[in-house]
């Protein structure tokens, strides 16, 4: 006879999809290290010198070995094409994660860019419109 499968909390938390507190405080951690790289080091990368971008956004997968840096490039929409720069110089961000990170591996980088601000400044124009201010003053009446 087949015994029931009872999923236990550990079951649980494997398939779930929330990450763990770990996983965010090691996010945050990478995210302020990168940060104040990019804010403080010159690269010898031609393309990434003298650039100002932001790590938005760092996910952690569940076993800490991989990290998903989202990035933007400060009043530039040219992020997708810093992107291949940037995986280059991941040797070198890695470098500065070990000096500062106490982990057991350290995480892969893999860049992404971060739509997000794009995509808020578009919504915002749209409901400045003329025609969603019409639409909103002839609801009022």
């Amino acid at each position: 006879m087949n015994k029931p499968f009872l999923m236990g909390r550990d079951s649980l938390d494997k398939h779930s999809k929330a990450p763990s507190q770990r996983q965010l405080r090691v996010a945050e951690e990478v995210r302020h290290i990168l940060s104040d790289v990019f804010t403080r080091t010159e690269f010898r990368d031609p393309e990434l010198r003298d650039k100002r971008i932001t790590v938005t956004e760092v996910r952690m997968s569940p076993d800490l070995r991989n990290a998903m840096v989202y990035v933007v490039h400060l009043g530039r929409n040219d992020i997708e094409e810093l992107l291949p720069a940037l995986k280059r110089a991941s040797a070198f961000l890695r470098s500065q994660l070990k000096s500062k990170l106490r982990l057991k591996f350290l995480p892969e980088l893999r860049f992404h860019a971060d739509t997000g601000l794009d995509y808020a400044a578009k919504i915002d124009a749209l409901l400045h419109s003329p025609e969603v201010s019409r639409d909103l003053d002839h609801n009022e009446e």
